[in-house]
């Protein structure tokens, strides 16, 4: 028997989960101050409340015996354009799901509940028709996206550049 269980969060849980996607942002070394982190914080809340109250962000979160929160992971629900399925055999109306806000409480990692967690979002997305289920992985997490069957692809991304400090033009 598993020392945990997993169930789907609820829009109570917003709180807990904004506060593991600032971990997991200042684990990948992405979170420059305690300012940024505290604003992440406080804009992530309610914007995950109102998604999984409207239904475009689902959420699943492990559970330890005594009902603490031990990791999470999460599915936001993006439209997409009519597209070919992934085996090229029909096309595909369906929204497409990007995986975020997979973490894993410190002292449980390495012991699978990351893992659990991610199939119960690709059994849910198979069963919802997805023809794919997308992710940015992380260092840390690359190998378990690989182990379950998720292989790179074309992605590339662009950032405007900075725009110049106040009082100045540019050219």
């Amino acid at each position: 028997m598993t020392p945990y269980t997993i169930r789907r969060a609820t829009i109570s849980d917003a709180a807990v989960i904004a506060d593991h996607r600032v971990r997991m942002f200042r684990d990948m070394g992405q979170v420059p101050s305690e300012t940024l982190a505290a604003t992440l914080l406080t804009e992530s809340t309610p914007a995950l409340a109102a998604w999984l109250r409207d239904g475009s962000y689902i959420h699943w979160l492990a559970v330890d015996r005594r009902d603490q929160v031990i990791a999470g992971a999460g599915a936001q629900i993006k439209e997409q354009l009519p597209r070919i399925s992934q085996d090229g055999t029909r096309i595909v109306t369906g929204p497409l799901p990007l995986v975020v806000n997979v973490y894993t409480e410190s002292d449980w990692r390495g012991q699978g509940v990351a893992r659990a967690l991610m199939v119960v979002v690709m059994a849910w997305a198979t069963g919802e028709g997805c023809d794919r289920v997308v992710l940015h992985a992380s260092d840390a997490g690359r190998h378990l996206y690989e182990s379950l069957g998720f292989v790179a692809t074309n992605e590339m991304r662009w950032s405007p550049a900075p725009a110049p400090p106040s009082g100045r033009t540019g050219a």
